[in-house]
């Protein structure tokens, strides 16, 4: 009744003005080409004065939305998603009620795209037409429709384009995780100053603090001018930090190693830097920068002002990389992965923790007296994080193999290595095991039976896992658990297929293409048709999982969030759950290989390339985990949603798009 009624206020409205005949709105076609059998078809509406034209979707009791209706020719042409629209302008509006509502509306120019994939080659033109009201504040014209005709032949080559299309793309997914990213930034700043306050305790950093503190305060005329010289000492040590972060994110750009961190070569590279650097932190030689770059900076040290100091911040930095570089180099490896700014963040949060005690101590000398006399106990911290390096270069090793899918490091030899390294830590605290540089102790210290006690605590806690255990604390490190010897526990196989008729976990005999994820039964498909036709044959709304093998977030969501009952009982029972891994390093078959759209020129290769370009291109997105729940002719049922660790706000987006699917 609201329809009829807005369509007679409009319709009376706009008899009354007959006698100017109004035709504010002007439709002109063109096509986008942009590849052999794929196109855009650009509908551009301008829009004259002070007129507006409506959104395709619009509340209801509202104006008519503007419609678009293609020809498919008989079959000769498939309609790739929806049209696209901008983003226009929502205004609150009375024309249609009373009470009013807001509605969402062009100005001045629109333009409206709909991709489309010939079936038909040799198909020169497609007609269609659209259907839109066009209104100003005070009144609407009755509902139009306008033939478009858009010419194939005239098309135009995309090539410009596509650089915007990977503009927008960066922008929509920069917006979608800019809360997770402003939380990531805060981990990694975290995470540095702990590094850089373990860092500080090193051989080759803490036994300066004293000497360099008194440096400033007897060559300084006055306390004043000492604790002054001693800040601007801590100020060029965190200068010299960041501009080391800044340097990485400039010589490889924002985002270009954090589409590195799913590569093999960089995985298997950085497993190697952090091997060489973990045994040189163990003791079995030392990587140092050659001497005469650190006599060079000395000398400079001598000039005095603000020059001298900060030359004496660099060689600071130069005379302790032995024991700051590995530390820096695996804070760079992973704050770089992140993409954006985070090496620099990074660096800020290590330099921090480093400057900061001799601002402090030049402040207050009378504190230099408390501190601890060095001793064997540094080169203790220097071995502890020397484990802790190892342990994290398996991870990189693991992301390679989980590419790769060879399967040779697979979750129960991973757990096993990290069990094998931290049982050594606890033994090495507890005085069992001693390396070369180590001095003879006669007794443990509070500090390192307690550190022993934590470490051997999280030993045994990861023995479970080695028969199935999740082991929820370090879920973004081992591999899933499907990618398991032994998937539903150490002695217990189960059958994924079973025979017809029968049923096991809600699941009858699996169609074609789906598979079961262990532990917990969840049917999911790797191509996307098989599970969009099979979504269509038990009338259930489809769940577009963008993931990747050496996805952490991925990997959270799965053993965090899917794995709690609600979230598992939508999953197993009310969606047809697709998982696209856009790292799947398979060749695509040869009638699958086409030319790239977002380069043109190039070919997709592998079946994670299809299923990425895929991501960017239809959901302006690229950043993984990334859900979509849609409906059987493609379109979303709900907005999708990124990484989102909060149980109860994933379940609620599941439960709104089921609602949706079944209106």
């Amino acid at each position: 009744m609201k329809k009829i009624l807005a369509f007679l206020l409009c319709f009376t409205v706009g008899f009354s003005a007959m006698s100017q005949i109004h035709n504010p709105i002007e439709w002109k076609t063109s096509v986008e080409k942009i590849s052999e059998t794929t196109y855009n078809l650009v509908s551009t509406a301008t829009i004259q004065g002070s007129w507006h034209l409506y959104a395709q979707e619009v509340p209801s009791g509202g104006p008519i939305p503007t419609t678009f209706t293609y020809d498919d020719d008989g079959g000769k042409i498939k309609i790739v998603g929806n049209t696209t629209e901008p983003e226009g302008e929502i205004k609150f509006t009375t024309l249609f009620g009373d009470e009013g509502m807001n509605i969402k509306s062009f100005a001045h120019k629109a333009v409206f795209k709909q991709e489309v994939e010939l079936i038909d080659a040799s198909l020169t033109q497609i007609n269609a037409f659209v259907e839109f009201i066009a209104c100003t504040d005070e009144m609407c014209l009755p509902p139009k429709e306008v033939d478009l005709v858009f010419d194939l032949t005239k098309a135009t080559a995309v090539k410009a384009s596509v650089d915007k299309i990977k503009e927008t793309t960066d922008k929509v997914a920069s917006k979608e995780s800019k809360k997770e990213e402003k939380k990531g930034l805060w981990a990694i700043f975290f995470i540095a100053f702990l590094s850089g306050f373990a860092a500080l305790l090193t051989p080759c950093v803490f036994p300066m603090i004293p000497m360099t503190v008194s440096f400033f305060t007897k060559q300084s005329k006055s306390k004043s001018q000492g604790i002054r010289n001693a800040i601007i000492y801590g100020l060029c040590i965190v200068v010299i930090y960041v501009l080391l972060g800044s340097g990485v994110s400039f010589i490889f750009g924002a985002d270009a190693l954090n589409a590195l961190s799913t590569n093999v070569w960089f995985n298997l590279i950085f497993f190697l830097i952090l091997v060489i650097f973990a045994v040189s932190f163990l003791g079995a030689f030392e990587i140092t920068l050659p001497s005469s770059w650190a006599t060079k900076v000395d000398s400079q040290a001598d000039r005095g002002g603000l020059i001298g100091i900060f030359f004496m911040a660099l060689a600071l930095a130069i005379v302790s990389f032995s024991c700051t570089g590995p530390i820096v180099g695996t804070l760079l490896v992973e704050a770089a992965s992140k993409g954006g700014i985070a090496p620099i963040v990074g660096m800020l949060g290590f330099s921090s923790a480093i400057a900061l005690p001799f601002a402090l101590f030049a402040a207050f000398p009378g504190w230099l007296n408390s501190l601890p006399k060095s001793g064997g106990w540094l080169n203790t911290v220097k071995v502890v994080l020397g484990f802790l390096e190892l342990a994290l270069a398996f991870k990189f090793l693991s992301n390679a193999d989980l590419v790769l899918q060879l399967h040779l490091l697979e979750r129960e030899v991973f757990i096993a290595i990290w069990i094998a390294i931290f049982g050594a830590l606890a033994f090495y605290l507890f005085g069992k095991i001693q390396l070369p540089h180590d001095s003879p102790i006669s007794h443990i210290s509070v500090g390192r039976l307690s550190l022993g006690l934590i470490v051997l605590s999280f030993t045994i806690y990861m023995i479970p896992g080695l028969w199935g255990a999740p082991l929820n604390l370090i879920s973004a490190f081992p591999p899933p658990q499907h990618y398991s010897e032994s998937p539903y526990g150490v002695g217990f196989t189960k059958q994924a297929v079973v025979s017809s008729g029968n049923q096991e976990n809600g699941h009858e005999s699996l169609p074609e293409g789906a598979h079961l994820m262990p532990p917990h039964d969840i049917m999911s498909f790797h191509d996307y048709d098989k599970g969009l036709a099979y979504a269509k044959k038990v009338g259930k709304p489809v769940m577009l999982d963008f993931t990747g093998h050496a996805c952490v977030n991925c990997r959270k969501m799965e053993q965090n969030v899917w794995v709690k009952p609600k979230v598992l009982d939508v999953l197993k029972n009310k969606v047809v759950l697709i998982s696209l891994y856009v790292d799947d390093k398979r060749p695509l078959e040869e009638d699958e290989v086409v030319e790239s759209k977002l380069n043109p020129g190039k070919k997709l290769k592998y079946i994670g390339q299809k299923w990425s370009e895929m991501q960017t291109i239809k959901y302006k997105a690229n950043s993984q985990p990334f859900y979509v729940l849609m409906n059987h002719d493609e379109s979303n049922i709900i907005d999708p949603i990124a990484y989102t660790p909060d149980v109860d706000e994933y379940y609620n987006w599941l439960e709104n798009g089921i609602t949706n699917f079944k209106k």
